[in-house]
């Protein structure tokens, strides 16, 4: 096919990408840990030094964990997948394309590490508050990168069920949770903290 786009849509069409109950709980899951997110850059009294960073951070995780609700049901992943092979046959480089994944996964992974460096040092001097959050922010940073990647490994592996759920399942769900666990404690912590002043 001579046109991008009507190679990409031959393949991926827009719609629900995942319509199991397992997608639309990840996508609550989502939307939950958003507003939980946006709550607590919002209401949580942090210290003075560190209250515009960390407030900045939190509203980041918010933005990022909106746009992974929007991105679960509406599958982009898949149309860059379908237009990067449509453009590897269109410019001849399909049988090469191991190549350009790799390139792609290495380009990847060194922006995922740049934006985990900036958090790392926006988030300097507090720690104890928001380390378990980052933890589940690289969790999530690799989800995204292995399914952006689209390797037919990487995609059997995802599949694979553990204790009668997909592994796909399970790393998908376990940066968000630690994101929560972390944003309930700091919503806890500042209740109490008000209510004995």
């Amino acid at each position: 096919m001579d046109n991008l786009g009507a190679c990409v849509f031959a393949s991926w069409q827009p719609g629900i990408g995942d319509p199991t109950p397992l997608g639309w709980l990840t996508v609550m899951l989502y939307a939950l840990v958003a507003g939980l997110a946006f709550r607590v850059a919002g209401r949580v009294s942090f210290p003075l030094e560190t209250r515009c960073r960390e407030r900045s951070f939190w509203m980041i995780v918010g933005i990022l964990m909106v746009l992974l609700a929007v991105n679960k049901q509406l599958d982009l992943q898949s149309a860059l997948t379908a237009t990067g092979r449509c453009l590897a046959k269109m410019q001849g480089w399909y049988e090469d394309r191991r190549t350009v994944q790799k390139d792609f996964l290495i380009g990847l992974a060194a922006l995922a590490a740049v934006f985990l460096a900036a958090i790392l040092a926006m988030l300097r001097g507090s720690w104890s508050r928001t380390g378990l959050a980052v933890v589940g922010l690289v969790f999530v940073c690799g989800f995204v990168m292995m399914r952006a990647v689209g390797f037919h490994h990487f995609d059997k592996m995802l599949g694979v069920p553990v204790m009668g759920i997909r592994a796909n399942g399970i790393l998908e769900w376990t940066g968000p949770v630690l994101i929560a666990i972390s944003g309930f404690a700091l919503l806890r912590k500042n209740n109490f903290s008000q209510s004995v002043w």
